[in-house]
């Protein structure tokens, strides 16, 4: 039986604190969109929605994620459910979101990463960003052969138009726009997020994360050291994996190849589990579930494939 302040601190607290944070990039990600902040991004993403033959709508939700992946996927979800996309569209306008999402998260773990690992940070960053601008074009690609030609995109007609700022009507028009999307976004997350609560309570995830743990053990080309790098990304989170490899970096007993090899592969195989604890939650609420595995399935598969790619080829030349 949980305690009260065992309850608070594994499933309230945290709750509480997604809860915060979805409702600051909500409540920001509306008000870039009425403030016309994202104007500036919408360049570069014309010439990309344009080789991709995607529409304008997609353009600007990939403008917006740099800013709130919230907002970008509630663009698509509401242009999707309007017909305004189809579900190819869909699914290739949530894919090409990803290189904005990983900017958009990239001062965080640039911050926590290099006074853990210093020396392997950069090589590290440096092949995620690569993988990262690699899924880019391979949405631009599969765009080109799978999608019609569209008329020239205006990806700025789809933001707020210009113009002098009346700030009651921005306020009064963030405000609406938020309470619906943020409601729309607590029904789900807050039962699923508890689901999963109940579930790591009862040792589901224990017993997950055992059982890939001992297939780590089946890669031989990772040392044993690096390997409980990779255990601990999976048992944990990243940061529990950063520790460890700062922590033999400055011993001596890993060399910074075999920390970046060890963080990537860690990154690989914790990618469903991860995808299913954080980014289901907040997906579920923005599309419809069943959308919302799909496109976290897409999302997923193409983010380990580019990952394995770079991974690959850094081991070769290293």
């Amino acid at each position: 039986m949980l305690t009260l302040y065992e309850l608070w601190s594994g499933l309230g607290y945290p709750l509480l604190k997604i809860c915060i944070f979805i409702a600051l990039g909500v409540f920001v990600g509306n008000l870039i969109e009425s403030m016309n902040w994202t104007r500036f991004m919408a360049r570069l993403a014309a010439p990309l929605t344009r080789m991709a033959r995607l529409r304008d709508v997609s353009g600007a939700s990939f403008s917006m994620a740099f800013f709130s992946g919230i907002t970008a996927n509630t663009m698509l979800a509401e242009a999707y459910s309007q017909n305004k996309l189809t579900y190819r569209e869909l699914v290739l306008s949530n894919l090409f979101n990803s290189l904005p999402t990983y900017f958009l998260h990239l001062p965080t773990t640039f911050f926590i990463m290099v006074p853990l690992i210093k020396a392997a940070a950069l090589p590290y960053l440096l092949l995620t960003i690569i993988a990262a601008l690699l899924r880019t074009l391979v949405v631009v690609v599969l765009g080109r052969f799978i999608l019609s030609p569209k008329p020239e995109p205006c990806v700025e007609c789809q933001l707020p138009g210009e113009g002098k700022l009346n700030w009651t009507e921005v306020l009064a028009r963030v405000w609406k726009r938020f309470r619906f999307r943020f409601k729309k976004i607590i029904i789900f997350t807050v039962p699923i997020y508890t689901l999963f609560f109940i579930l790591q309570q009862a040792g589901f995830f224990d017993w997950v994360e055992e059982n890939m743990a001992e297939y780590v053990h089946f890669m031989a080309w990772l040392s044993p050291q690096a390997l409980s790098i990779v255990v601990l990304q999976l048992a944990a989170e990243l940061s529990a994996g950063l520790a460890a490899a700062g922590a033999m970096l400055d011993s001596g007993a890993l060399g910074v190849r075999e920390v970046v090899l060890a963080l990537l592969t860690g990154n690989i195989l914790s990618s469903p589990m991860r995808a299913i604890r954080h980014q289901l939650p907040y997906y579920a609420g923005i599309f419809n579930p069943k959308l919302a595995v799909k496109l976290i399935f897409y999302n997923q598969s193409l983010r380990v494939g580019s990952l394995i790619l770079v991974g690959a080829l850094y081991y070769l030349v290293t």
